[in-house]
């Protein structure tokens, strides 16, 4: 057990997979004895009702990583945390960045939640640009750099000059115990109730690394086949070419693109299958919980993850990025089978007792060894 506290920090707790799987580590942590914060470039997000009580919220009051650097140098000071664990790539930057200025002797942990060589590849902009640089320059300080796929890591350190004993490969906490319980809550939606065409489901952010156009592209070759309706949940700055594209494909009648919800997993649970469509991924948590739900599921074989999750198509068909013709093909072999059945054991791996006991091994070993440096 550490004397201190351990710090995550994240920008916001707003709709996204990286959010989730912090407040997932942070109410596992805590449940195991240990005094955890969060703390937030802004207190603002959906998921703060998920959030254990006993988890302290700490906000920086700023607009930006960059704005709340000096902030967060200033809390490191004074609350000396036993670690600090930070997610997404900016915030891994600026979570480095604070730590080295602040002077403090607090270990920094990054977690890595996106394929490093496909993010860079499809990068815009002098900011995206910049967040790539420092992310090279960075990272190597980091006390423990964790990737949350074999892929990911591997695609990290060949693009990043990284001590290999440094990186570690932990699964996402996804699977919960409240799992079950939110699949079950009711669900008032017309295209759920009987004798309707079965749901096709996808999710995620409106990005270009989710690629909801193939899925779309896909979706109206495969209704020339198949009756069937496709629910996109989630919201990004997509959004509009995307509706564009749906009335264009003269898919009005058949997709529905609501945004954020609360609770994913009532529409997930009532779906016929779920369709991950990605250029690119680390570790696709919304595959994961359509496994834990009994879901069919058909993947872009993308890096990384998905193969890593389907161990290589054995539970989900694969398909090649970006081919909407064999993503439609996909859709219907599956529509058309038997759902798979999934070794408890593959489930096993992503529930959140499993990867918070990793998590907190690493930590406690982190935060020992510079204790010792001290």
């Amino acid at each position: 057990m550490l004397d201190g506290v351990i710090s995550l920090f994240v920008p916001n707790l707003a709709g996204g997979g990286a959010e989730r799987v912090m407040v997932n580590l942070a109410n596992g942590l805590v449940a195991r004895g240990h005094r955890v914060e969060i703390v937030l470039l802004e207190k603002v997000g959906s998921y703060f009702s998920d959030l254990d009580q006993r988890v302290s919220v700490v906000g920086l009051m700023a607009t930006s990583v960059r704005g709340g650097i000096v902030p967060l140098v200033r809390h490191l000071r004074r609350r000396k945390p036993a670690v600090l664990l930070s997610a997404l790539d900016y915030a891994n930057a600026g979570a480095l960045l604070a730590a080295g200025f602040s002077r403090t002797a607090t270990p920094v942990v990054v977690t890595v939640h996106s394929t490093h060589s496909r993010a860079a590849a499809y990068a815009t902009g002098l900011h995206e640009a910049l967040v790539r640089r420092i992310v090279r320059w960075v990272y190597p300080r980091a006390d423990a750099v964790v990737a949350v796929s074999r892929g990911a890591a591997d695609d990290m350190m060949a693009g990043i000059r990284l001590d290999p004993t440094r990186v570690h490969v932990i699964y996402n906490p996804v699977i919960t115990s409240r799992l079950s319980a939110l699949a079950s809550e009711p669900l008032d939606h017309p295209w759920f109730g009987p004798g309707q065409p079965p749901v096709v489901m996808g999710m995620g952010r409106l990005t270009e690394a989710k690629d909801f156009p193939t899925l779309l592209r896909a979706a109206a070759i495969a209704s020339m086949e198949l009756d069937f309706r496709l629910l996109i949940l989630g919201e990004g700055d997509r959004r509009a070419d995307l509706e564009q594209m749906v009335a264009e494909l003269d898919l009005n009648d058949r997709v529905a693109m609501p945004g954020f919800v609360t609770n994913p997993f009532a529409y997930l649970a009532r779906s016929a299958l779920f369709v991950l469509s990605s250029a690119w991924e680390a570790l696709p948590t919304v595959l994961i919980e359509a496994l834990a739900l009994g879901l069919p599921v058909v993947s872009t074989d993308c890096l990384s993850g998905p193969a890593e999750i389907l161990a290589a198509g054995r539970y989900g068909r694969l398909v090649p990025v970006g081919n909407p013709e064999a993503l439609a093909g996909a859709i219907v072999e599956a529509l058309r089978s038997p759902r798979p059945v999934i070794p408890e054991e593959v489930i096993e791996a992503y529930t959140v007792d499993s990867s918070v006991r990793q998590y907190e091994d690493l930590i406690v070993r982190v935060a020992k060894v510079k204790e010792k440096g001290r």
